[in-house]
């Protein structure tokens, strides 16, 4: 391990080898990024569209709900109507009918922790001559995380203390790309040149903590500053799948992403709602739930309650395991609590409802060093594939970097990276 860690005052479990996949699922993850990208760019053109009255008004109303007026003027700004996240990774769950997509994240942790994984394993393979190829090979994340950022000379890496967890793996990364041109900062830096590009570690909603977020902001909007991800708070919301699985929006969907593309994204998206207290005419439903109102949902059986509400976005409980609520999990109390929660800070922080597919079980084992042994361990595995967008404009390109695998006990209900769980880089 690294002398300084990889994540600030966190451990986690060690696997003897990488998480094995098949050859067919890795083809599946080496080809996503390309789908993941088109649909980022068609959020953002419905968005643009819907400001400007070729889409529905009501789209630009619902992403921008919540957010502080400086905020949605520089989303809709020149400066930044094109700039798309350069970092694509998803929330993937290990199900028996295959992956599911739960989320996407544009502001990932675990960049660096992957990398770290990815050489280290890629290393202990080629000395066994067992465990299969690494994906993304033994340098893909470095090469990936460069790559976003051109022929930038100076890359300034700020970390704010929201984040502060990711700052030992951040830190190791620019050490491997070269201390000259990378180096993580903190809120407090501001010794900025024209040219330099800044790697955005902090949420949006956390802008009033970060000293130099304003300054930072500024340089973007003025071109002086290459700023990725950009400040778009769209890219940071989970209810981006509920518009995806809106019936007004089939068409457009349909028209940006093609056929086999949207295709794709619909097999492998839980069924997701917006969880919108306005009340629906008496002879109306809610597709998929038959609810015709939003309290219905309190009272639905623990069998029926196979869903997963979350907060979507511009929220400190919009990541992590924060502010996510499995209703087959909870008492009928607990559950109401929450639906209640999500319905009344709707005007605030509007939440999301999912569909919950089970992951399946699989096999894996960790070594514990006081023991000094190999431990077997049935658990649930979430996959997360890091996407590194390089190139402007059309010819932007998604290239894997590598695969982090978190299996969690089988016990656990929800899948995230606590100290029980085994992180390990993914193989084919």
């Amino acid at each position: 391990m690294p002398e300084t860690g990889l994540f600030e005052g966190h451990g986690w479990r060690i696997a003897p080898t990488p998480f094995a996949l098949g050859a067919e699922l890795a083809r599946e993850l080496e080809s996503l990024g390309r789908v993941l990208l088109q649909f980022n760019r068609a959020v953002n053109l419905l968005y643009r569209q819907s400001c400007e009255g070729k889409q529905p008004e009501w789209v630009a109303a619902l992403l921008d709900q919540g957010k502080p007026a400086e905020l949605i003027a520089l989303q809709r700004s020149a400066a930044t109507k094109n700039e798309l996240p350069r970092i694509i990774r998803p929330d993937l769950l290990l199900t028996e009918t295959g992956i599911s997509v739960t989320e996407l994240d544009s502001v990932p942790g675990g960049i660096g922790l992957t990398a770290w994984l990815n050489q280290t394993y890629a290393a202990v393979v080629a000395a066994s001559g067992d465990g299969g190829a690494v994906l993304g090979g033994a340098d893909g994340m470095q090469r990936g995380f460069a790559s976003i950022f051109g022929d930038t000379a100076r890359v300034h890496v700020v970390v704010s203390e929201e984040s502060a967890t990711y700052r030992p793996e951040m830190a190791w990364l620019c050490g491997q790309l070269g201390g000259e041109r990378f180096a993580v900062r903190g809120p407090e830096f501001t010794d900025f040149a024209d040219g330099d590009a800044v790697y955005r570690f902090f949420e949006l909603f956390d802008l009033p903590n970060v000293a130099n977020a304003a300054q930072i902001l500024q340089l973007a909007a003025e071109k002086r500053l290459r700023l990725t991800p950009p400040p778009k708070p769209i890219f940071e919301e989970k209810l981006l799948f509920a518009l995806l699985w809106n019936r007004n929006l089939r068409g457009f969907w349909r028209r940006e992403l093609g056929e086999g593309f949207l295709a794709r994204m619909l097999k492998l998206v839980p069924y997701t709602w917006v969880l919108d207290p306005a009340p629906l005419p008496p002879h109306a439903a809610y597709p998929e739930l038959g609810l015709t109102d939003w309290q219905q949902l309190k009272s639905l059986s623990q069998r029926e309650r196979d869903l997963i509400l979350k907060v979507s976005g511009f929220s400190a409980e919009a990541w992590g395991a924060r502010g996510v609520y499995l209703g087959s999990d909870l008492s009928q109390a607990d559950w109401a609590a929450a639906v209640e929660k999500a319905l009344t800070g709707f005007a605030r922080s509007p939440h999301v409802l999912q569909r919950y597919h089970k992951p399946r079980t699989v096999a894996a084992e960790w070594f514990d060093f006081a023991a000094q042994k190999l431990i077997p361990m049935p658990g649930r595995a979430r996959l997360c594939p890091y996407y590194f967008v390089a190139g402007e404009a059309e010819q932007q390109r998604a290239t894997l970097g590598g695969v982090l695998a978190t299996i969690c006990p089988a016990d656990k209900k929800i899948i995230h990276g606590m100290t029980e769980a085994i992180l390990a880089p993914c193989a084919v």
